[in-house]
């Protein structure tokens, strides 16, 4: 291997680079959308995906003498991950299932959430100190951070977890 920082070849890096972090990318958010069952998206996203992936490795596998190119597919790999998580959590795709337990607020945070739209399951329920209420609302990924902040504000000490869902049946779904 000789390593070889001329223009020609520190372009051709910063271009498998450039190729890669698209190719990661588009894989990372191609992987959610299957994960969610949406075909259409998955399958174009796979397509363009892949098409880049082919140009990529090609390019690479074509100049195995530089180091460089290897550098840049690894460290385009790695960045378009990171890029492809940092956009979907932008999209922010999907519901999430929120649970939410209070020991004496319950009532409190469940009608707020009523009151601004939110369907609320409400379950009696005995924690380690005693009887608690707890909290079901499946809520759109983009409206989580709305919901934790108005359960904050009624019960500072609740105990909030979520879990990603994918709806099989529709009921009340805030609009």
């Amino acid at each position: 291997m000789v390593w070889d920082f001329s223009g020609p070849a520190i372009l051709s890096a910063l271009g498998i680079f450039a190729l890669r972090v698209t190719d990661m990318s588009l894989d990372t958010l191609r992987l959610l959308f299957v994960m969610r069952g949406r075909k259409l998206p998955a399958w174009i996203l796979g397509f363009f995906q892949a098409t880049i992936f082919v140009v990529a490795i090609s390019s690479v596998l074509s100049n195995l003498t530089n180091p460089l190119t290897v550098i840049g597919y690894a460290g385009g790999y790695a960045t378009g991950i990171v890029i492809g998580i940092i956009v979907e959590d932008r999209l922010a795709i999907g519901f999430t299932q929120l649970t939410i337990i209070s020991s004496k607020r319950g009532l409190m945070i469940a009608e707020t959430l009523r009151e601004r739209g939110y369907a609320v399951t409400e379950v009696p329920a005995r924690g380690k100190d005693g009887m608690v209420t707890m909290l079901n609302t499946a809520v759109r990924r983009r409206e989580v951070s709305s919901v934790e902040a108005v359960v904050l504000e009624t019960d500072p000490n609740a105990f909030v977890t979520s879990d990603e869902v994918r709806p099989i049946r529709r009921g009340y779904w805030r609009a």
